[in-house]
């Protein structure tokens, strides 16, 4: 059985950082990503990794502030979010699926975790 299972949102102020985490249990997959979605607005990629060489793509509104990872060893996957704004505050979802299109596609996820709140203030 898969899970995948997101811990580290929380509220801070504006031109604060915040740590995600995402272990994934129960699945290796090729590519990870985080989404992050506002209530009446469509999901959106913020960034994405391929597992096996670390190779990142990032939303132009992510590039520059966020970083995101991936430990092989404890199939953990994190963003480092820094210099947030308020725009940033949304539910954030970790996934999981596989190579062979653009990696903001919802369809090359075959796994979703939870979402964990990310609040800013101004």
């Amino acid at each position: 059985q898969v899970h995948l299972v997101e811990s580290g949102g929380g509220s801070v102020q504006a031109g604060g950082s915040l740590r995600l985490s995402c272990v994934a249990e129960g699945y290796t997959a090729d590519l990870m990503a985080w989404f992050r979605q506002t209530p009446g607005k469509e999901r959106e990629g913020v960034a994405a990794i391929r597992t096996h060489d670390g190779r990142a793509w990032y939303a132009d509104s992510a590039t520059a502030r966020f970083t995101i990872s991936h430990d092989s060893a404890t199939n953990t996957l994190s963003l480092q979010m820094n210099n947030l704004n308020p725009e940033d505050s949304a539910l954030y979802y970790c996934a999981a699926g596989r190579t062979g299109g653009h990696w903001y596609t919802q369809n090359m996820y075959d796994y979703w975790g939870q979402g964990t709140q990310v609040t800013i203030s101004p």
